[in-house]
């Protein structure tokens, strides 16, 4: 079945709210999460919603959690989440960047005792709509094995940057690993293979069974490359911000446990180094020369056809997310009736 962008920021606003969750927060949630499947980051959207739901009920995730400052300067600030929704400490720590690079040019936020955020881009967008560049970074639960190895210690550690534009939406948002563990367990819930060269198993076997290849590893983009680029955002979203790293980062993919990872928040505004609109028109430029070639593609161009495409036709759910959600409603007595209805 297919639901609207509409009727999933009522679900998941409604399911929260019954659930005790501010109407804020969940508003939050909801929109980040509706986000991810407007740009066609499915693993990240609807889907990845009983994942919160069951971090609730294991306690890991605390809808009454404020976050708190434990270290500050002028341009840079270190969060703790205490277990709060990630989305939601996120949200705030790039406000706080934000605000930093307006006064100081630059603004920095790491983030610790957080939970999974939904995905980097919606925050880097937020410094795109104050003129700004964003960029974010965040480690994962241990799903790649570094180059050579067997043993998974990397996360598959996004990176999202967004750069502000005139004309068009300038973003790029990735794992650095060759699919995101999401689309993984997506593949798993649906009962569907992987591509190849994807993952391994753990005997360090090519496989294209995602049972398989949770139980072993997942391969990085672009081989030592991408391992190199995992195993940078490691340190600086790990140790730099005060959370775990490695094979002690936890509570990513499984809400039974107590989520380590940490993030790290960059704001620059351009208008520090050049003029503003100079640089938004030199960059309308270079995309300019880069599309000259027909049918070529800038990061952010297959998000915005996404988004014209679910926007109008809606989210696919499958079979086994549809039990999910229902059950979801029943528990906090929602009719689903009143969900398609909206």
């Amino acid at each position: 079945m297919r639901i609207t962008i509409k009727q999933e920021l009522y679900l998941i606003t409604e399911i929260l709210t019954r659930m005790g969750v501010s109407e804020e927060d969940a508003a939050i949630v909801a929109e980040v999460t509706a986000d991810a499947d407007l740009k066609g980051f499915s693993s990240h959207g609807i889907g990845r919603f009983p994942q919160y739901i069951k971090g609730l009920k294991m306690g890991t995730i605390n809808p009454q959690a404020e976050v708190t400052v434990e270290r500050e300067s002028p341009a840079t600030a270190l969060l703790k989440g205490n277990h709060g929704f990630g989305h939601v400490i996120a949200y705030k720590g790039m406000k706080m960047a934000i605000e930093k690079a307006k006064n100081m040019g630059i603004g920095m936020v790491g983030i610790n005792n957080s939970n999974h955020f939904g995905i980097a881009g919606y925050y880097s967008d937020m410094a795109i709509m104050q003129d700004l560049i964003g960029m974010v970074i965040t480690n994962t639960e241990p799903a790649v094995a570094p180059i050579g190895g067997k043993e998974p210690l990397l996360g598959t550690n996004p990176i999202a940057i967004g750069i502000p534009s005139n004309v068009h939406y300038v973003s790029v948002d990735m794992a650095t690993s060759a699919a995101a563990r999401g689309k993984i367990m997506e593949a798993m819930r649906r009962g569907e293979e992987i591509p190849e060269n994807v993952a391994l198993d753990a005997e360090g076997n090519p496989t294209i069974d995602p049972c398989a290849a949770i139980k072993g590893s997942i391969l990085p983009f672009g081989a030592h490359k991408g391992y190199a680029l995992a195993f940078m955002i490691e340190i600086m979203s790990g140790p730099l911000v005060g959370a775990a790293y490695g094979k002690y980062v936890t509570g990513t993919a499984n809400p039974e446990v107590e989520c380590t990872k940490g993030d790290l928040l960059s704001v620059i505004d351009p208008s520090c180094f050049v003029d503003l609109d100079q640089f938004k028109s030199e960059v309308d430029d270079f995309i300019a020369e880069v599309k000259a070639t027909p049918n070529v593609f800038i990061p952010g161009d297959m998000e915005i056809r996404n988004i014209r495409k679910f926007k109008k036709d809606g989210v696919s759910i499958d079979k086994k997310l549809e039990i999910q959600l229902k059950d979801l409603c029943q528990e906090v007595e929602l009719r689903w009736d009143d969900v398609v209805e909206k």
